[in-house]
Order: C-alpha cells, then sequence, then structure tokens
C-alpha cells in the first residue's frame, strides 16, 4: 500500500510539474503571441500613422541651403532652425564609422534593424551592460518620433513603432546609408545639424579631414549633445571621448599604444560658429538671398508639388562665380586700407578741428536733422513703430536712454553703455567702401565687398550704393569721340577756358568748368595726357562735339540701368551709379567692345543633385574692337603719368609721403594696367576703377552721406581713397601662384586705324607734391 501512494504522488507531481511547464509556455507563448499582435497593430497604424516607403525613401528633414564658390569650398548657408547639410557614406572617414560603430551598435553589421542578443541582454541586466537600441532604431526615433512621451505605455508603442521603422529602414536602405543619414540627421548643437556642419563648426573641417581623436569627440557627443557640450563641457567630453578610445580599441578599431596616445591627447577644438552676418562674403550672401527669394517666387521655378522652393528648408546647392581665394584677398585688402584711413579720419575729425564731425558744410542744426532723418529710417524705430505700435515720443525716448550694447571698433567689438541716439552719431565717423572683381570675358564676379562690416553696416554699396562716380566717367566720353570722331590718343586739342552755352544740350546755364587746379595751360595737349591728367576743358571739348546724348546711349548699352539725364555736366562725373554698373560697364572695354552682364550664380541644384536653373550669359556688341582697344590704352596712360601713377614704382623723392598716406606703397606693378581715378566735389566719393586683361576691379570709398569726407586732398582723392584698396588686392593676387590673373598686355585688334603707340608726357606730377595738408597730389577730379 505505501508503495502504491507513494507512486501516485510520483505520478501527481509529474503531472503538477507538467501542468507548470505548460503555463509557462502558455504565459510565454501568450506574450510572445501577444507582442506579435501588438506589433502587427502598430504596423497596421493602430496606434497612430507609420511612414510609408515612399516617406522613408524621402524623410522630411530641414535641409540648410548651401552657397559653393567656384573652387568648390563652401561661402555659408540659408537655414533657420537646422543648419544641414548632407555628406555621402564616402566622405565620411573610416575612423569615424567605426568609432560610431563601436561605441552606439557593436553587432550592426549582424542585425537586421533589430538586435535580440542586445535587447535580451538590456532586459537581463537592466542596462547597466549597454543599452538596446541600433543605429537604425536611433535613426528611426530621431525621424520619425517628434518627442519621446514620459508616460511608459505611450513609451511602450513609440519603441515598438521605432522597432518596425528600424526594420523598413534596414530593407530600403543599405547599412552605408544608414551610417550616412544618422551622421547627417543628429543635433551637434550649436548649430551644428549633421556631421558636416559639426565638423566645420568645431574644427573648420570638412568630415574627411578629421583626425581620429575629433571623430571620438564627436561620436561621443551622440549620447547626449547638450550634456556632452565641448565648448560648456570640456572635461566631460573629455571623458566621455576617451569612452569611445576604448570601445574603439575593444573592437580591434586600434591598438593598445594608439589608445593610450589617444587618452592622454589635449581635447582641442577651432571652433568656427556660422552666422548669416558672419564668415566670408556676407555682403554677397545676402544679396544673393534676396535674388533667391524673387527666383523661388516664379511660378515657372516652383518645385513637382507646385510649391515655391523654400531656400531656408529644402537643400538647395547654389554654385556661385565667387573665387573664395580673391573673395578673401578683397577683405583682406578692404579691411588693411580702411582701417588705417579711418585712422586718419578720426584724427581729421575731433571736435577740435571739426565742431561738427564727422560731417563738412553743414551748420549744427543741419547736422541734427541729418541725425534725426537716419534715426527715424533706421530698423530699430521701424520696429518700434509698426510691431510694437509705440508712438513717436515713446520711440524717441527709448532712443534717448542708456543701455549696454556692444559696437563696432577696427580693433574689434567694444562691449559699451551708450544711448542707441549716439550709437547712429558714433556710427556717422565711418567711412564706407564697396568693392567687385570680375572677369570681362565670362561676365564672372570674382569677390563683392559691399561694406566694412555687415553685421554692423549692413547696407551693400555694391549693388544698392549709388553715388557720383566724379572722373571715372571721362572714359565713356572719350570712347564715344573716339567712335564718331574716329580720334586718336595722339591728337591735340587746346587747354583753354571752354564753355558750351545755356540750352544746347538742356542745360539752363552756360557750362564752363574749371581744371582742378584753377589754371589753364594755354597749350596743346594729346588726348591721352588729357585723360592721364583728368583735364577737365578737354572733356568739355569733346562732350560738346558729341552731345551728351550719344554718351547716354553708350553707357546705357554698357549696363548701366540707373537714370542719367543728357546735359553736359555728366561728363565731370555727376551721374549717381552703382559699383556694380561702373564694373559691368568698364568690362566693356576689356572685353573688345562686348557688353557681357556681370553673373553671380552658374546654376542652382535641389538636395538630390537635379539642376533647377542654369545661367546663360547675357551679352551685346556695344563697341569697335578698335574703339575699345583705343580706349584701353588711354586708361594706360592714367596709371602710367597720371593720377594712378603711384601703382608704378617708388618716387624717392615723395618716398615717405606715399607710405604715410597710401597702404601697401610701393606697389611696383611692372604690367599694363588700365585705369581711371575719380573724386567728386568736397572730396566726397573717391573711386578706381582697374583692369588688367581678365579682370576688371572697381571701388568706391566715402561716408555714409556726403557730408562726411576728409577736409583736403592729401587723403580725400580717389588715388588715396580707392586707389589702395586695388593695389593691395592685386599684389595679394598675383602673389598666389593658383591664380591665373594676367599680366600680359592687352590683346591688339588685327585691324587698327587709329594710331594708339604716341610719345607719352614726362611723367608730370610726381616729383611735385609738398607736404602741406591741402597740396595736390597728382590730383584727380
Amino acid at each position: 500500500m505505501a508503495k502504491k501512494a507513494s507512486k501516485k504522488q510520483t505520478v501527481k507531481k509529474q503531472g503538477s510539474f507538467k501542468k507548470y511547464i505548460l503555463w509557462f509556455w502558455g504565459i510565454i507563448g501568450a506574450g510572445l503571441l501577444f507582442v506579435a499582435l501588438i506589433f502587427l497593430l502598430a504596423s497596421w497604424g493602430v496606434f497612430g500613422k507609420l511612414p510609408t516607403f515612399e516617406v522613408l525613401e524621402s524623410p522630411d528633414t530641414n535641409l540648410a541651403s548651401e552657397v559653393i564658390s567656384s573652387d568648390g569650398k563652401t561661402l555659408g548657408k540659408y537655414y533657420l532652425d537646422d543648419n544641414r547639410t548632407p555628406v555621402d557614406f564616402e566622405e565620411l572617414p573610416d575612423h569615424l564609422v567605426n568609432a560610431l560603430i563601436a561605441t552606439e551598435d557593436e553587432r550592426y553589421y549582424r542585425h537586421s534593424g533589430i538586435d535580440a542578443w542586445g535587447t535580451l541582454r538590456a532586459v537581463v541586466f537592466l542596462g547597466t551592460r549597454g543599452g538596446a537600441s541600433t543605429i537604425s532604431q536611433q535613426l528611426a526615433k530621431q525621424l520619425f518620433t517628434d518627442k519621446v512621451s514620459s508616460n511608459i505605455g505611450e513609451r511602450i508603442i513609440q519603441k515598438i513603432k521605432e522597432w518596425i521603422i528600424a526594420i523598413r529602414l534596414e530593407e530600403q536602405y543599405t547599412k552605408e546609408e544608414i551610417i550616412a543619414m544618422y551622421f547627417n540627421i543628429y543635433d551637434f548643437g550649436n548649430f551644428a545639424d549633421g556631421i558636416r556642419s559639426a565638423a566645420r563648426i568645431y574644427f573648420g573641417k570638412e568630415p574627411h579631414e578629421l583626425e581620429v581623436d575629433e571623430s571620438a569627440m564627436l561620436v561621443g557627443m551622440f549620447k547626449n549633445s547638450s550634456l556632452y557640450n565641448p565648448r560648456r563641457n570640456p572635461v566631460g567630453v573629455t571623458n566621455r571621448r576617451n569612452v569611445v578610445f576604448e570601445q574603439m580599441y575593444k573592437n580591434d578599431f586600434i591598438n593598445e599604444v594608439q589608445l593610450d596616445t589617444l587618452k592622454a591627447s589635449e581635447l582641442e577644438i577651432d571652433y568656427h560658429p556660422e552666422s548669416h552676418r558672419e564668415g566670408i562674403a556676407t555682403y554677397f550672401r545676402m544679396y544673393l538671398r534676396d535674388w533667391l527669394k524673387d527666383w523661388t517666387s516664379d511660378p515657372k521655378n516652383f518645385r513637382p508639388d507646385g510649391e515655391k522652393y523654400n531656400i531656408y528648408l529644402d537643400g538647395l546647392r547654389i554654385f556661385t562665380t565667387i573665387d573664395s581665394r580673391m573673395q578673401q584677398y578683397a577683405e583682406e585688402a578692404v579691411n588693411e586700407h580702411m582701417s588705417r584711413l579711418q585712422a586718419e579720419f578720426f584724427v581729421q575729425n575731433t571736435k577740435e578741428r571739426n565742431k561738427t564731425a564727422p560731417f563738412h558744410d553743414l551748420t549744427q542744426a543741419e547736422t541734427d536733422k541729418l541725425i534725426e532723418n537716419s534715426m527715424r529710417r533706421s530698423e530699430r524705430w521701424r520696429h518700434m513703430r509698426d510691431d510694437l505700435g509705440k508712438s513717436s515720443e515713446e520711440i524717441l525716448a527709448s532712443f534717448k536712454q542708456e543701455r549696454p550694447m556692444r559696437i563696432f571698433s577696427w580693433k574689434g567689438e567694444i562691449d559699451t553703455v551708450m544711448t542707441p541716439l549716439d550709437s547712429l552719431r558714433y556710427y556717422k565717423h565711418f567711412l564706407q567702401t564697396g568693392m567687385m572683381s570680375m572677369d570681362p570675358q565670362s561676365g564672372h564676379v570674382k569677390a563683392w565687398v559691399g561694406g566694412i562690416n555687415y553685421k554692423h553696416f549692413q547696407y551693400d554699396h555694391v549693388k544698392q550704393g549709388r553715388r557720383q562716380v566724379g572722373s571715372t566717367f571721362k572714359p565713356f566720353v572719350y570712347a564715344t569721340a573716339i567712335d564718331q570722331l574716329h580720334l586718336s590718343p595722339c591728337d591735340v586739342l587746346p587747354d583753354i577756358y571752354t564753355c558750351i552755352e545755356a540750352h544746347k544740350y538742356g542745360n539752363m546755364e552756360p557750362w564752363c568748368p574749371k581744371n582742378s587746379n584753377g589754371k589753364y595751360s594755354g597749350e596743346m595737349i594729346t588726348l591721352k595726357e588729357a585723360l592721364a591728367k583728368s583735364v577737365n576743358t578737354i572733356t568739355a571739348r569733346l562732350m560738346d562735339k558729341v552731345g551728351p546724348q550719344p554718351v547716354v546711349n553708350l553707357i546705357q548699352r554698357m549696363g548701366v540701368e540707373s537714370p542719367v539725364l543728357p546735359v553736359p555736366s555728366i561728363g565731370l562725373g555727376t551721374p549717381d551709379l552703382s559699383v556694380y554698373e561702373m564694373v559691368g560697364a568698364f568690362g566693356t572695354f576689356a572685353n573688345k567692345g562686348v557688353y557681357v552682364k556681370p553673373v553671380m550664380i552658374t546654376r542652382i541644384e535641389d538636395k538630390n543633385g537635379t539642376v533647377l536653373y542654369e545661367s546663360v550669359p547675357e551679352t551685346r556688341d556695344v563697341l569697335s574692337q578698335e574703339v575699345a582697344y583705343t580706349t584701353v590704352k588711354l586708361m594706360e596712360g592714367v596709371t602710367q603719368s597720371g593720377s594712378g601713377a603711384r601703382l608704378r614704382g617708388n618716387y624717392a623723392k615723395n618716398q615717405q609721403i606715399y607710405k604715410e598716406i597710401i597702404t601697401g606703397y610701393p606697389y611696383e606693378f611692372t604690367n599694363p594696367i588700365a585705369g581711371k581715378t575719380g573724386t567728386t566735389q568736397n572730396q566726397s566719393d573717391g573711386w578706381f576703377m582697374g583692369m588688367v586683361p581678365n579682370l576688371v576691379t572697381g571701388v568706391w570709398v566715402g561716408g555714409e552721406d556726403r557730408s562726411i569726407h576728409f577736409a583736403g586732398i592729401r587723403y580725400g582723392q580717389g588715388a588715396s581713397m580707392a586707389l589702395p584698396i586695388w593695389g593691395v588686392y592685386m599684389k595679394k593676387l598675383y602673389a598666389d601662384e593658383d591664380l591665373d590673373v594676367s599680366k600680359e598686355a592687352f590683346e591688339e585688334p588685327e585691324e587698327m586705324t587709329i594710331r594708339v603707340d604716341c610719345d607719352l608726357p614726362p611723367e608730370a606730377s610726381q616729383d611735385s607734391i609738398q607736404v602741406d595738408y591741402n597740396e595736390n597730389l597728382d590730383i584727380d577730379f
């Protein structure tokens, strides 16, 4: 009986054990079925819509539009919140990819989106030995989870959806494409969205240029870019970077010696913040931004879905004609000369020397009115009036309240306390400039400097600004006369008092211009000498012979769109023109009489590389080759014996004077240069237009208002204000052997009937300069 009872108990125990086993597997099976059901329901969109394969093929990420130079450098970007420019996998260095895999997903190439072993490990060890999220899952989270839920149930659903999306991503993309997408989507902080921006902002490099330690630092930021920010937490970032090194060693990507060396290295960043207001070619980029807004508003340029392209979100690639090296040299030349010229301007405009500084020729009441007008035109005034609804009295009171501000100086920004009204007065003291450089054959704009500092002075003096051009207008008069009268540079005219009677050409009064020194030699002088010395009476006689209307017709065919009245006085440069217009017009002379409209963009591509726009040159025949070449030869005389001669050798007698007033002197150029200086009344504007066969450059310098100028001609003329920028710029270009800037002579047409090779006059004014403050120095008006 005892044996039977024992046997029954054993059978009962075995039955109970089997029942528990069945229950256990039943629960496991039910759990698996439940999970499968949850996955199935999630995949059907029961818990929220999942991205379609079409969306996965083109995930909706905001991409910055990139402005690219002709030599392949990024000049800047247009973006709102996401400063992101994508890279391809091939652009990523091996050590960057290895660092990511070693740190974030060691089994990346052995799973299909979900790492089952990693998930089991995370569950068993409660995440203490690494997380379960794969790179594909993290990418899914970045792309399609707007906000991580704090609710456990909702977060589980989010996690399941991320798993499903990760599997679909693996089906849709290669492993390499997923890694590239992951690097492109991540926000590294400090407006560094994606690996390209991060490499540029933290190290001033392209991704393929990153070193191992730099790659490790960036990969370390994937854990938390806010916490591991190298600018705020260098110690924490160094420790995190070293964890990445250890993971690379663990996964055999580096050896022990490399590990020890890398961990001992200092954390070094080369921070390059990216901003619309900073960097290279800022004025050009802002002009281009406005051009792009107009271009995207044209219905024929809309996206395939009928919407406008958004330059801040759609990742356009704008290929420009700007050469980053030439742009850099142009900006350096402007900074070198303008900082030096400004120092002298401050000296001359102390309250002791000029009670209405920086204004001249105005009463105190007139200067106060000018400041008031500037205040009412300011962005601050418009914002307070239009956006905040403030009254004029409230706004004026605000302008008189002191507040902390950061102001511009040539030695760097200054933190100070002043009223906005005083800041307006302060900024009026600064001389401004505009400079543009163009290839006359292609019309490609190579450099564009619209002012001295875009952050503080946003008005563009290349395209927006229009100022009187002074004697730089005279070549247009000479070219018209050569064309109509078949004149030669060797032909002579008398330098005598000359008048054009009233009403002859629309002038209400007789026009009787004086020479700059108020004297007339009474001698017969060649046209070449007359242009070189900028003799006003000769220009007046030529204007009388051809009339002003043909001159206006000529400049209009040369691309000048600003209104110019056909009156005799235009011959001495009274029209207000832009640097952009002047460079385009002078390019006609250098391009054998053919006008080519300046080109800034060669093509525009969308984010997929589809070409949306390609530039087509706009050209027109304006002058014969013979007339264009003859005018060029006339302007060569300006740099040989006229106001531009300081571009040449070092004149012993005046060496010290020139070194004091001319930045970069002596230049000692020996190659053919055609040019023309210009100075307007009261020294308000200084110009220089300089040409070699494959480059035309125009420079303007002056105050924000015409009453802001030098008191005398020593500094206040085109040869002192503007020409030095051209000289410094060209010296830099010629010193760069990678740039093909011509030193050759201008090509002479095969058939020339006009005589251009006449004896030049003695180098007239080089040894006549006196030290007296107001004495003429190869003066040009």
